[in-house]
């Protein structure tokens, strides 16, 4: 595996990989890599060529009192990682690589639609910062497929839209959640939880688990069901953000009728912010 910092260095291995005849998958990341990234990186291999990730920690989607300059750079284990997943290139830029002209004068990409409420109304700005530098990843790299995961439910119908709506010659697939062996969804921030809290973590996927077990024998009262999670959440400890249940297709809001349904949650434990999702698939009328 070969690591590169700029767009000079990245493009001419690309152009090296097409002049091969090869296939170009691309894996995004932030870095701080778990097992969660590593799967993505090997679905790539599974179905490209040559397989390229990026590690950028994207100010532009970072808000005020986030946790930018906190956020994990653990560039060498990254490295180990993806060697070992079957990535051929790593494409690790500096911000001054990305946006050259510095962020105020940055030409933005907004997804409109899919990018609102949820985690779009809890974090102003955060898809068109994803949106942005996500295009110019695809515009760098120019893939074939790339692959994100289904853990950023929000995130991957954004990304799904904005190849849809500029169309982009780009498959985007969808990988499952990893979780831990007690349920909870792999993610960099659960390493910001202490052992208390990550005991307590769990549970926010639990209680989507119970709210799916609801829908599934008949249950359509969705206000009286995100009411009694929120309520267990609180009492759990969590501070929660949002949970909805939402369209899985188009993410508006869930009718009684639909069949495909995705149940989202955002919550805070301790400083920590935790998103879950769990799709739910209702047998037809």
């Amino acid at each position: 595996m070969t690591t590169v910092k700029t767009l000079r260095e990245l493009r001419a291995a690309i152009a090296q990989a097409r002049a091969e005849g090869k296939q170009i998958g691309l894996v995004p990341t932030m870095g701080n890599l778990h097992a969660g990234h590593v799967s993505l990186v090997e679905i790539a291999a599974q179905r490209a060529d040559f397989v390229v990730a990026s590690i950028f920690v994207n100010p532009l989607q970072f808000g005020a009192g986030e946790d930018l300059d906190k956020y994990p750079r653990t560039l060498a284990a990254d490295q180990e990682k993806l060697l070992a997943a079957g990535c051929h290139l790593l494409f690790h830029p500096d911000v001054a690589e990305i946006y050259p002209h510095g962020m105020g004068d940055q030409t933005r990409v907004s997804v409109p639609g899919v990018s609102e409420g949820l985690c779009g109304a809890s974090r102003p700005g955060h898809f068109e910062g994803v949106a942005t530098v996500v295009t110019k990843l695809f515009n760098m790299v120019q893939p074939d497929l790339a692959v994100f995961g289904e853990k950023d439910y929000q995130q991957l119908a954004v990304i799904r839209a904005l190849v849809q709506d500029l169309n982009m010659p780009i498959q985007i697939i969808g990988a499952s959640t990893q979780r831990a062996e007690d349920g909870l969804a792999l993610s960099s921030r659960n390493g910001y939880l202490n052992a208390e809290q990550r005991a307590l973590a769990p549970m926010l996927y639990r209680g989507l688990q119970a709210i799916a077990e609801e829908l599934r024998r008949g249950a359509r009262d969705y206000q009286r069901l995100i009411g009694q999670a929120q309520a267990q959440q609180k009492d759990a400890g969590f501070q929660p953000d949002y949970l909805e249940i939402r369209n899985a297709v188009n993410l508006r809001p869930a009718q009684v009728d639909d069949r495909h349904l995705v149940i989202l949650t955002a919550a805070h434990l301790g400083s920590t912010r935790l998103i879950d999702n769990l799709v739910v698939e209702l047998p037809g009328q």
